[in-house]
């Protein structure tokens, strides 16, 4: 019992913390501020039998790292003026749980945030991809960002994204005005929370990539990294 109760202390201890210092990043502005919070999907069944279109949903572990982003989300008491997900399951589950821990704005999903893969510096990537996939793929990012990154009207605007790796690096890369081919120079944890301002101009401003502070250290995934099963067993039980 005692054992539960300290890692419920630090569990709550850590949330608090990151939820300062994302707030720590949002100074004054003179004019309204867009925000946008940018979830990655939990780990998820890796099954080359699920719908092509859609993909498979989570696993238990992504179930449990969705509730951690949730409950983050939650303790930052902002009133968020929109959810969005991904129509692919991983995310559309990720978001339904994150949707449950928040009061507000129904869950709206969307195609233009899907996973995809835009081009890269890499050849071997580029060599796998069919011919017009990547462009294709930068035409859908390229309306996601338009739809997204756009200056608030009246007031702040906070809305959450939850989607996927490769597009959220790509919207980094677009945000910091790099090279969009960059993108895979990055890696995102499963679950993590990206900030990007927008500010009345339109110019943007990273307050935070990847953040996985709110996820235990052996509990955290990254794409080609997957948690330890003796980690997930002792923090969350056996099957």
């Amino acid at each position: 019992m005692r054992t539960k109760t300290a890692a419920t202390t630090i569990l709550a201890m850590t949330l608090l913390s990151a939820a300062a210092d994302l707030q720590a990043g949002w100074p004054a502005q003179a004019e309204p501020v867009r925000h946008l919070y940018l979830i990655r999907h939990g780990e998820y069944v890796h099954d080359e039998d699920c719908d092509e279109d859609v993909g498979c949903g989570l696993d238990r572990l992504g179930r449990h790292q969705a509730t951690l982003a949730g409950d983050l989300l939650a303790s930052l008491g902002i009133g968020f003026t929109s959810l969005q997900a991904s129509s692919m399951t991983r995310a559309r589950e990720t978001a339904a749980i994150i949707d449950e821990r928040l009061p507000g704005p129904a869950l709206e999903l969307r195609r233009d945030v899907r996973e995809c893969t835009p081009s890269t510096r890499r050849a071997d990537i580029m060599a796998d991809l069919e011919p017009g996939e990547a462009e294709a793929c930068e035409r859908e990012l390229a309306a996601a960002w338009d739809r997204l990154v756009r200056p608030a009207a009246d007031r702040d605007a906070h809305d959450i994204v939850v989607c996927h790796g490769n597009v959220i690096r790509w919207f980094v890369c677009r945000a910091l005005g790099v090279d969009p081919q960059a993108w895979l120079g990055m890696s995102i944890a499963n679950c993590s929370l990206t900030v990007i301002q927008v500010r009345s101009d339109g110019t943007c401003r990273l307050v935070t990539f990847a953040d996985a502070g709110h996820i235990p250290f052996p509990l955290r995934t990254y794409p080609g990294t997957p948690a330890d099963p003796a980690a997930v067993s002792a923090a969350l039980g056996p099957e």
